[in-house]
């Protein structure tokens, strides 16, 4: 069985999900130990601003994406004919 046939079979995805949430963890917690001794700016010296900043930037970009396509790109089903 493959990586891409295990990751698409709905009964793996909650075992999936734990793993993905784990990384996450251990990703936000190890922002915590780095040194930051060349941070120029207040935010740069907070821990977890990168993944906070990201986050947000990416739902923000996500809804923007959305209201552009609602407005400008989607057409009416009928809107070839």
């Amino acid at each position: 069985m493959g990586i891409i046939n295990y990751i698409g079979d709905p009964a793996n995805w909650p075992k999936i999900k734990i793993v993905f949430y784990i990384s996450l963890a251990v990703v936000f917690a190890a922002d915590f130990l780095v040194e930051r001794h060349h941070a120029e700016t207040w935010w740069d010296k907070t821990p977890g601003w990168s993944a906070f900043y990201g986050f947000v930037s990416c739902v923000f970009l996500i809804f923007i994406v959305k209201f552009i396509g609602h407005i400008w790109l989607y057409k009416k089903e009928d809107y070839y004919d």
